[in-house]
């Protein structure tokens, strides 16, 4: 059967297509969904059902995918089975694990637009105003930060994405620069600026090929990068072809942020030993402690050095707004790469982020031109084509969600809500300090709260053997943390991360929600105490017996 001239099936398929003819449907179906979360929001009471892994999976497996409920109601009435009743909800005042914001409803109102016109932000044709939109807050991010009137940059899909760039860009300008030094060959066409190399490749060179140049030096090559910095730096090494040792950690000092002395002199053992030091990774926010590097410190000593430096501050970057605190960025104005997460401390929804760089030549180490896309013919033209700076080919629109935030809201009000929440984590801080249910790790510069529960001598049955320095005791502990987050999530009343700090297990608020209260934080605290307390007195006879693992 036909419909003219085309089979019924393709009229039914194309009547779901987004166009002209179908745009009172396009309306009437996304205000159901919008109605479907709206009226969810309203009504959730807590962060998270509880639900667990195995009981959900046996509901999704459930559903037969070949065969389609035909008609929007239906499959709302199923998701909302199969997600929105579970779904972990970031906006909910005890949800404070992790370095999930709540959004807010401008940058809501740009994921909606983004996602219906659909451009790719990768070449001109395909994105116009998106791409110079784009560029434009990639300028004033820049500005921000202070990185100077060559700097250029591009959105990514996260701070994983941009260390990876930020690293991959650093290798090229070591490799580069060593292989010039060492007059093997000439440095990649278009290379622009100072020779930052902090050794050449030597006599081990000689004359051989460039391409035998980069395999002896890539083995060679090393990051520093502090104990407390994102695990995503050792990925980028691995992904990159670096060396299994390439990435050397830097200690921290009692406040968990890098010691400048530290990284001199790891920075003159490698150039002793022959290694090439091809950045430094600075953290403007670590994601356990919240502690920002001091950052003029180790740009002094990268510049002493002539070593690349790059700033991780994808939780950080939200100072840049901020009315009261922005100093404590100070020296991020001379790194040679930033990253920042406009989805973390600018309450954006995922995915929003960038990588800003101080010479906007160096994005060329990302730079692939193909015939039929960005043909480099395009670059002599002017013509705007993202993809020569990005590793993504299509790539959304994800600026569009930041600009509409800026043009309603403000930066100002963005600050004033990340301002917000810091003060917040210090009130936490101060409750956990006072109270001997808990040990608290330092004073975080941000939003996060590293504690520990531990027994204290409200009953000799708990402090016997727990207070000292058995094993068996302290492991008891460890378990006891473990199980009060687990059994807090599992009853869907608040939820806090966990992470390990000098071996031992601790817990950990990641405060990104300016409604969050002290009244929220002590309430979940109580529930952590109690789990806790329950645990030690149900298993502690065994424990002091033989050590929980």
């Amino acid at each position: 059967m036909t419909v003219s001239g085309q089979p019924v099936g393709a009229t039914t398929a194309r009547a779901h297509l987004f166009n002209d003819g179908s745009v009172a449907q396009y309306r009437r179906i996304l205000a159901s969904g919008v109605d479907r979360v709206a009226t969810r929001v309203a009504g959730v009471d807590r962060p998270f059902t509880g639900i667990s892994p195995d009981r959900l999976a046996g509901e999704v497996d459930a559903v037969d995918l070949d065969t389609p409920l035909g008609e929007p109601t239906a499959a709302l009435d199923e998701l909302e089975e199969l997600y929105l009743r579970d779904a972990v909800w970031f906006h909910h005042p005890r949800y404070l694990a992790h370095l999930n914001c709540p959004v807010v409803i401008p940058a809501l109102l740009g994921e909606a637009i983004l996602s219906a016109v659909n451009s790719s932000v990768d070449t001109w044709d395909q994105s116009a105003g998106a791409t110079l939109i784009e560029r434009r807050l990639i300028d004033w991010t820049a500005g921000r930060i202070g990185l100077g009137p060559a700097a250029d940059g591009v959105f990514t899909s996260g701070g994983t994405q941009s260390n990876l760039q930020a690293l991959l860009i650093a290798r090229e300008e070591a490799i580069t620069s060593a292989i010039a030094r060492a007059g093997t060959g000439p440095a990649r066409a278009g290379a622009a600026g100072p020779d930052r190399s902090p050794a050449t490749l030597g006599p081990t060179v000689g004359p051989a090929t460039v391409g035998t140049a980069r395999a002896e030096l890539l083995p060679r090559l090393r990051i520093l990068a502090s104990a407390a910095g994102h695990f995503s730096v050792q990925k980028s090494a691995t992904l990159l072809g670096l060396a299994p040792d390439a990435v050397v950690t830097v200690p921290t000092d009692a406040t968990r942020r890098m010691d400048p002395a530290a990284l001199a002199r790891e920075v003159e053992r490698c150039q002793r030993q022959g290694l090439v030091v091809m950045a430094v990774v600075a953290t403007a926010g670590t994601t356990d402690f919240g502690s920002i590097d001091p950052l003029p410190a180790i740009a002094d000593v990268c510049a002493t050095t002539g070593v690349r430096l790059h700033v991780d501050a994808a939780y950080g970057c939200g100072l840049l707004v901020s009315p009261t605190r922005r100093h404590l960025l100070d020296g991020i104005e001379r790194a040679d790469s930033v990253t920042v997460d406009y989805h973390k401390s600018f309450f954006q929804p995922v995915s929003s982020s960038a990588l800003l760089v101080r010479d906007g030549t160096t994005l060329r180490h990302a730079t692939y031109h193909a015939d039929y896309l960005n043909p480099a013919r395009a670059v002599a033209e002017r013509i705007p084509n993202q993809v020569d700076k990005s590793l993504q080919t299509t790539r959304r629109f994800d600026a569009l969600k930041l600009w509409l935030t800026l043009r309603i809201m403000g930066a100002d009000a963005l600050g004033e809500l990340f301002d917000e929440v810091v003060d917040r984590a210090a009130e936490a801080w101060r409750m956990l300090d006072a109270d001997p249910r808990f040990q608290v790790v330092t004073r975080s510069q941000l939003s996060t709260v590293v504690f520990r529960w531990q027994p204290t001598g409200e009953t000799d049955e708990l402090v016997d053997g727990l207070d000292g320095p058995d094993a068996a005791g302290a492991e008891l502990v460890d378990a006891a943390n473990r199980y009060a987050r687990q059994a807090l999530a599992a009853s869907g009343a608040g939820m806090v991360a966990g992470t390990v700090v000098d071996g031992r297990q601790y817990l950990k608020f990641t405060l990104l929600n300016p409604e969050t209260t002290g009244s929220d934080i002590a309430y979940v605290l109580d529930l952590v105490a109690a789990h806790a307390r329950r645990y030690v007195r149900e298993h502690r006879p065994a424990a002091l017996t033989c050590p929980v693992g």
